[in-house]
């Protein structure tokens, strides 16, 4: 079972594209046909499986044990249906075929505007990293909610955080200037920009 339901709102992996050192030159762009689903109620036990995956790569980062059942678990997993006004589940498919998922909130803990989104989770499986794919998921993500959007990773996680600052470079146009809040282990390093003008574009 989870430690605590704080420790994954937002536990952003190195389980993307990381790119090499850099900025968005370093970038891989995906030639693969990338589609972002919205999960449906149905999905939940397809969601719930790839979350296994996510959390065991994270459980060394934050100290995660197994439950008696020899699951992690994702307590909040259900709240993504009973709440749809403001938790918004996805699928991430590559060429047809499961490559991850991402999840989204409308409210973030690291900013006072409830209209903020968060992206809460977001897991690319081993098969499609380094190619592009997390990127591509990413942008049609920002792009299909035009709002201001706070992405948190934790600076234990350093793949993580040098592919989100990669990535968000390149879609914003410019240096990303990250800001630290306290987490639970580790600090967050904190994204935070707006989709709406590069969406509109």
């Amino acid at each position: 079972m989870r430690l605590a339901n704080t420790i994954f709102d937002g536990l952003q992996p190195a389980h993307v594209a990381v790119p090499r050192a850099g900025l968005h030159s370093e970038v891989i762009v995906s030639t693969a046909n990338v589609t972002l689903v919205p999960a449906i109620r149905t999905d939940a036990p397809v969601l719930s499986n790839l979350l296994e995956l996510y959390i065991h790569d994270l459980s060394g980062v934050f100290a995660l044990e197994l439950g008696e059942d020899g699951r992690f678990g994702y307590e909040k997993l259900p709240l993504y249906w009973s709440e749809p006004e403001r938790r918004f589940p996805f699928l991430i498919r590559c060429d047809g075929r499961i490559a991850g998922f991402a999840l989204a909130t409308r409210g973030s803990p690291v900013t006072p505007n409830p209209d903020d989104f968060d992206l809460a989770e977001f897991f690319i499986v081993r098969r499609y990293r380094r190619t592009g794919v997390g990127r591509d998921a990413a942008f049609q993500l920002w792009n299909r909610y035009p709002v201001r959007w706070t992405v948190r990773v934790s600076e234990a996680n350093i793949g993580g955080c040098q592919f989100w600052s990669n990535v968000i470079a390149e879609y914003t146009g410019q240096t990303p200037a990250p800001t630290s809040h306290p987490g639970r282990l580790h600090p967050w390093r904190v994204f935070a920009f707006d989709s709406a003008s590069r969406a509109s574009s």
